[in-house]
Order: C-alpha cells, then sequence, then structure tokens
C-alpha cells in the first residue's frame, strides 16, 4: 500500500482517538484555575480570601460549611454544597476560608479548584481528569446560574448525579448563586400547565442534587450593627457615632450586608489612620 494512504489512515485514526490525559501535579499548589481549552490546571500561589473569623452574621451557615469540608479533608463522607442568597453575605469567602481551615488542621489534605460559570459544560472533563488522583480535590464555581434557555446544568446534573462512572471519591462540587434553585422560575404563558409543571420540577431538580444547600438571608440592622461592632472592637476602631455612621454608609449602598459592613470599616480605618488585612 502507498506509504502516503498509511500516513493519511494514521492521522485520521489519531484526530478519533481521544487525547491524553493532561499531566497534573496537584501537589504545585494549594489552589488551581481550570482552563478547558486548551485543557489545563494554573496554580495559583496565594488565594484572595479574608480569616474565617471574619465572616460574621452567618454563624449556622459557617459551622455547616466548616464541618462538612473538614469531614471531606479527613477522608470521611461529606456533600456537595450549594451557599444560595443574599450578594455581599460572604458566601464565596466562607467557601475559600473553609478550605483554608481544613488546610491548616491537615496540611496539604485539600486542593481548591476554580472554575468559572462559562466552563461548568467542561466539568466532566475535569473530573476525568481528577480521576484516580489521591488528593482530595475541592471544585468551586462562584455565582453559579442558568437561563432557561441554558443546557449547560445537564452537565451540572450528571456530574451531582455521579453519572454511569459515578463522581470520584476524592472530588466534591460547592456552588455559590444569588438564585435559590439556580434556575430562573416563572411561567411560560406559551406552555400547557403539564410543560410548565415539568419546567418547575426541572428547575428544582438541579438544587435538589446538592446534599447541602444554604440560605444567606439580607442583614437585619441589628445584624449589620452587631457586625459593625464587631469589626470595631477587634480592630480597635473607636468613634462615639460609630452606629449613626455605620447606618447612614448603608443608607447610600442602598442595603446591609457583611459586605457593606467590611467596606465602611475599611472607609473608617483609612480615616483613622488604621491598617487592616485585605
Amino acid at each position: 500500500m502507498d506509504p502516503r494512504i498509511l500516513e493519511r489512515i494514521a492521522e485520521a485514526l489519531e484526530r478519533l482517538a481521544p487525547p491524553a490525559p493532561i499531566p497534573v501535579d496537584l501537589h504545585a499548589a494549594d489552589a488551581f484555575v481550570w482552563h478547558p481549552s486548551p485543557a489545563r490546571l494554573d496554580p495559583v500561589r496565594a488565594v484572595s480570601r479574608v480569616d474565617i473569623s471574619l465572616l460574621v452574621g452567618v454563624e449556622r451557615q459557617k459551622h455547616l460549611v466548616l464541618a462538612n469540608t473538614l469531614q471531606f479533608a479527613r477522608g470521611l463522607p461529606a456533600n456537595n454544597a450549594m451557599l444560595w442568597g443574599a450578594r455581599g453575605m460572604g458566601k464565596s469567602s466562607l467557601v475559600k476560608a473553609a478550605h483554608a481551615q481544613a488546610n491548616a488542621e491537615r496540611p496539604g489534605s485539600l486542593a481548591l479548584i476554580e472554575i468559572a460559570r462559562e466552563d461548568i459544560v467542561s466539568l466532566p472533563d475535569l473530573l476525568r481528569i481528577l480521576r484516580g488522583e489521591t488528593r482530595r480535590c475541592l471544585v468551586f464555581c462562584d455565582d453559579l446560574s442558568f437561563e432557561r434557555e441554558d443546557a449547560d446544568y445537564k452537565a451540572l446534573k450528571s456530574v451531582l448525579d455521579g453519572g454511569i462512572e459515578g463522581r470520584p471519591e476524592t472530588v466534591l462540587f460547592y456552588a455559590t448563586s444569588n438564585r435559590r434553585h439556580l434556575m430562573p422560575r416563572g411561567h411560560d404563558e406559551t406552555k400547557g400547565l403539564i410543560a410548565a409543571a415539568e419546567d418547575a420540577e426541572e428547575q428544582v431538580s438541579v438544587s435538589d442534587r446538592f446534599g447541602l444547600w444554604l440560605g444567606f438571608p439580607p442583614m437585619d440592622q441589628p445584624a449589620y450593627l452587631d457586625a459593625i461592632d464587631h469589626y470595631a472592637d477587634r480592630f480597635g476602631l473607636a468613634v462615639d457615632d460609630l452606629h449613626v455612621r455605620a447606618l447612614q454608609w448603608s443608607q447610600l449602598r442602598g442595603s446591609r450586608s457583611g459586605r457593606v459592613a467590611w467596606q465602611f470599616i475599611r472607609d473608617l480605618a483609612g480615616e483613622l489612620g488604621k491598617t487592616l488585612p485585605l
């Protein structure tokens, strides 16, 4: 046979063959960012995070997320987690802080892998790379949500269900969202009642696949002022009209949250010539 034909056949077979797994060193860092094209895990040398003690007003949520994360880091059963609710309440900060606490207790036990919302469709590819790895991995997607016409949620459902291969026991998935059920809810008037009911079931079914599902409600005024007092006491920021100024700050922002409280404290610290952690 003509050698050129053999060469073309070999090239065609190479294109049909699945790509070889990318080499990955999960001990190169404690955190990584997933990029699907080309597939790679970029190490993060210094994670942008706050100490878990600075997250106030969410004590129950903090306890549950930390307990679940520590169980996983210790090699015990744990649940995929969805943290949903009001903006600025520390959802993503809590995930990163819990990861840091787990590694403080058991150094090197847990790698944090961030995946962008637009890359969720590649989540099965990431899991194939992680399958067989011994280091436990916490895959994290911040600000996750889907639109009505978006089909990417099916990739997430498959991963959370485990599919025919099953989710690797060394991988856990955490996500944060401002939406309770990840997908917009509402009646499509062009559909009948049965179709509308099926849509509603589909919308809820994604969230149901998270074993740990925690809400973060907006802060009321007392909780907001408690957060202000906590930060002011911790960093020695003494002013006579602390609450008045803190409330004026929240009114200018149009909301009350842990993030707004921290932003006020940073402004006050700058005014008083004090330094704070980033």
